[in-house]
C-alpha cells in the first residue's frame, strides 16, 4: 500500500510544503520523481494525481506547492515567478536526493502543462536530473505567443502589463485577475476548458484560489522553452494529446524534433487538453509509458536498438 507524508523543505529561504507519495516499503532505494504542474495548480490537483500513480508503480514521488502558491510561503500570493519556480524545483531535487527511500542517482522530473517548461529549464542545467517526462506540456516562446495573440492584441496586452506594473510600483498594491475565466480575458488561463477543470468540482480543493496576479500572465508570455530544450542531455519523453486544442500537437512534435537524443514521443488520442490532467483513460497510458521510460533511462539501459516495452497501439502513436 502506498502512503503519503506531508513534508517541508527550503528554497531560497522560503518554506515549501509538499506531499511525498511513497511506494510499498522495500529493502532497496527507489527511483524518484519530482512533479511540477499547470499554471495556478497546487499539490492536491494534477501533480498529486500523477504522484499517487507513480508511487503505485514503485516510485517515490513528490508533489509540492511552489512558493507563492498553496501551503508554501512567498509573496505576493498566487504569483507566477518563472525564475523562482526553477529554483524551487532545484531545491526539490535536493530534498528527494537526501531522502533514505530515494536513490539520489535515479531522480527524474515530470512536468505537466506549464510545468513542462520549468522541468525543461532545470534539466538543461542540473545533471542530477537523470530523465525528463513532458506531459501535455506547454512549448511557449515569445514569438509563438505573439503570433497566436496577433501582433496588435499582443502589443495591447504588453502595454497593459506595463501600466499594471507602474501602478503596482506607485501604490504597492498588487493587481489580481481570475486564474480561470470561462468568458476569456482577463484571466491567467482564459476560456471554458481551463474552467471545466479548475472552476468545477473536478479540480476543487481547499488550497486553490481562483485568482492570480495580473503580472503572472506576463511571466507566461516571456517563457522560452526553445532556449533550453537543445541543452537537455537527460533522456526525454514527450507525451501529448492528438486532440489538444489548448496546446496543439504540432507544438509537441516540433519540440520533439528539436530535442537531442535520446528521446521518445507518445501521442494519445485525446479530445482535449485537460484529459491528461485527471482522466485515467489518458493518464494511465501516460504513466505506463513514463514508468517504462524512467525504468530504462534511470538504469541507463539506453541502447538505441532497445525496443520500447509499451504498446501504444490502443491509445495513440509512438515514436522514438
Amino acid at each position: 500500500m502506498t502512503t503519503v507524508e506531508k513534508v517541508e523543505f527550503s528554497s531560497d529561504g522560503y518554506r515549501l510544503v509538499g506531499n511525498l507519495h511513497l511506494p510499498e516499503p522495500g529493502t532497496e532505494q527507489r527511483g524518484a520523481v519530482v512533479l511540477t504542474g499547470p499554471f495556478s495548480g497546487v499539490k492536491e490537483q494534477v501533480t498529486g494525481y500523477y504522484a499517487e500513480r507513480f508511487a503505485a508503480r514503485g516510485y517515490v514521488a513528490l508533489a509540492f506547492d511552489h512558493r507563492n502558491w498553496g501551503d508554501s510561503e512567498g509573496q505576493p500570493r498566487q504569483h507566477e515567478d518563472a525564475t523562482a519556480k526553477v529554483s524551487d524545483l532545484r531545491a526539490a531535487i535536493g530534498f528527494l536526493a537526501a531522502r533514505p527511500e530515494a536513490d539520489p542517482e535515479r531522480i527524474a522530473l515530470a512536468g505537466v502543462c506549464l510545468g513542462g517548461i520549468y522541468a525543461t529549464q532545470l534539466a538543461a542545467f542540473d545533471p542530477r536530473v537523470k530523465a525528463v517526462a513532458l506531459i501535455a506540456a506547454a512549448y511557449n516562446n515569445p514569438e509563438l505567443i505573439r503570433d497566436r495573440f496577433g501582433t496588435e492584441n499582443f502589443a495591447a496586452l504588453t502595454a497593459e502589463f506595463a501600466r499594471i506594473a507602474q501602478r503596482q510600483s506607485d501604490t504597492g498594491e498588487v493587481e489580481y485577475w481570475p486564474a480561470v475565466n470561462p468568458e476569456g480575458m482577463p484571466a491567467g488561463n482564459p476560456g471554458p476548458e481551463p474552467y471545466a477543470y479548475y472552476g468545477t468540482e473536478r479540480g476543487a480543493t481547499p488550497g486553490w484560489e481562483n485568482r492570480c496576479t495580473a503580472l503572472s500572465v506576463l511571466q507566461e508570455l516571456t517563457l522560452d522553452v526553445d532556449a533550453f530544450l537543445p541543452l537537455v542531455t537527460a533522456p526525454l519523453l514527450i507525451v501529448h494529446g492528438s486532440g489538444d486544442q489548448a496546446i496543439p500537437v504540432a507544438d509537441a512534435e516540433a519540440a520533439f524534433a528539436a530535442a537531442p537524443e535520446p528521446k521518445e514521443l507518445l501521442l494519445l488520442d485525446t479530445s482535449d487538453h485537460i484529459g491528461l490532467y485527471d482522466d485515467d483513460t489518458y493518464v494511465l497510458p501516460a504513466i505506463d509509458r513514463a514508468v517504462s521510460f524512467f525504468d530504462r533511462s534511470l538504469d541507463r539501459s539506453l541502447d538505441p536498438a532497445f525496443a520500447p516495452a509499451f504498446d501504444a497501439s490502443s491509445h495513440g502513436s509512438d515514436r522514438s
